[in-house]
């Protein structure tokens, strides 16, 4: 529960009210649904859900009083918990003066009045508070369109209700409410925001294809960071780039794309680009809504998914950023998996670690390991791949020879006469400007 607040509701049966002075400072209630089967791991399960829902709490500013987790065979149609913990909480939302109710599940419309009508307190389900944090950090037109096209999708449904006013349709003369008038006018209302918000979306998709096309006609592939939301990505961002992203351990500090291009040990220049944080049960509606900003990551070349080396829960954040990522249709591009936050471990455990060209272990905050990962992504980057070539550059060609300095890979220099004799490891678009001074092969006469 939560003073502007939260409370947890979990759907198994072994409640009770939790603590909430060993939880942080905000509140709420948590249903989360679990079967019969396999109690350890449905121990484990729960308490990994209500911390990560406790951060995402605390991301929308809420005070956690109370908490209270419910397991039950299966959730009540109706009202998904069950009488009796509805009651209770109810009696706890009273006595704590607690003015909201989060639940970490999704609730249907009637699910959600029902909750209401029995708890007397405002509800919202994990959705609805995903959404607000999301509205409370975009910050680009862009994100703050794509956030309201999410959150009016997701109100359309759950307008019937809302308020003593709307009264529902009666069967005869003079039965029918001001408030379904009302009702529908806010439907149409609406309806009307969400096609103005669809085409302000495609323009602004329109101006980031033109911005696009303007970064292709210079080709340079895009590297996308991908992962689970507070893995560190737009700490490594900075690392890589010193942009200035602001990073932050709160949930979804990051919205708005952002692409700053870096420079290889090959020399070859690729785009980084940063994008949103993924969690497990990520909204369909934000995946929707988010598309235009993920379509940097539809177009990458090279994905680096981050992950949290020191989370108890890697293993499940990885299958959850690969579960988005197949629903983005790009779980084939290639990949390296960034261990990150390795400063956070062990010293002798940290020596162990071997990094290799499809895993890498880092601490961007300390910069440890980021170059053995700009290492990685030379080698595993295909486009514009590099080729080995022996040259002869006469020294009065110092246009293609600085081309040579600043983008190559240097192996061997030599000088004899008016020429420069050069050993270069060379990015395909530039190898086929310097095929005409590749020295030949002699052949040997027998």
């Amino acid at each position: 529960m939560a003073r502007e607040a939260a409370r947890k509701g979990s759907v198994p049966d072994e409640s009770g009210p939790i603590d909430p002075s060993k939880q942080s400072d905000r509140r709420k209630v948590v249903p989360q649904t679990a079967g019969p089967a396999g109690e350890g791991m449905l121990r484990t399960s729960v308490e990994d859900s209500l911390d990560e829902f406790r951060e995402l709490a605390a991301s929308a500013g809420a005070e956690i009083v109370g908490e209270f987790i419910q397991r039950r065979d299966r959730p009540d149609p109706a009202t998904l918990l069950g009488i009796g913990k509805l009651q209770e909480i109810a009696g706890a939302v009273a006595s704590s003066e607690a003015d909201l109710v989060m639940i970490d599940h999704e609730l249907t419309p009637s699910q959600q009045r029902n909750i209401e009508n029995e708890v007397q307190a405002r509800v919202i389900d994990r959705t609805q508070l995903i959404l607000d944090i999301f509205a409370r950090h975009a910050r680009s037109r862009e994100g703050q369109l794509q956030v309201e096209l999410a959150q009016l999708e997701y109100m359309l449904p759950r307008l019937a209700g809302r308020g003593i006013e709307m009264s529902q349709l009666g069967g005869g003369i003079g039965t029918r409410g001001p408030g379904e008038t009302q009702l529908e006018t806010d439907r149409r209302k609406i309806h009307r925001r969400i096609r103005h918000i669809k085409l302000q979306v495609e323009e602004v998709r329109r101006v980031r294809a033109q911005q696009r096309q303007r970064r292709e006609a210079v080709p340079l592939p895009v590297v996308a960071l991908v992962g689970y939301t507070n893995a560190g990505k737009s700490t490594l961002f900075n690392a890589l780039t010193d942009a200035g992203v602001v990073a932050s351990s709160r949930m979804f500090a990051t919205l708005d794309p952002t692409i700053r291009g870096i420079t290889l040990p090959s020399k070859r220049k690729v785009l980084l680009s940063d994008t949103v944080g993924f969690i497990r049960s990520l909204p369909t509606t934000l995946v929707t809504a988010f598309r235009a900003t993920l379509e940097e990551v539809q177009r990458a070349a090279l994905l680096l998914h981050v992950g949290d080396v020191t989370s108890p829960v890697a293993q499940e954040q990885q299958q959850q950023v690969e579960k988005v990522l197949k629903d983005l249709e790009v779980q084939n591009t290639p990949q390296i998996r960034v261990m990150n936050k390795i400063d956070l471990m062990p010293e002798a455990q940290r020596r162990s670690l071997k990094s290799t060209a499809s895993a890498v272990y880092i601490s961007a905050a300390r910069h440890l390991g980021l170059d053995d990962l700009l290492a990685a992504i030379d080698e595993r980057m295909e486009i514009d791949a590099l080729r080995p070539m022996k040259l002869r550059i006469p020294q009065s060609e110092g246009k293609l020879l600085a081309q040579i300095e600043a983008r190559t890979h240097i192996l061997k220099r030599a000088y004899r006469d008016d020429d420069v004799q050069l050993e270069v490891e060379a990015p395909e678009s530039l190898a086929r400007t310097l095929d005409a001074y590749v020295v030949k092969a002699r052949t040997v006469r027998k």
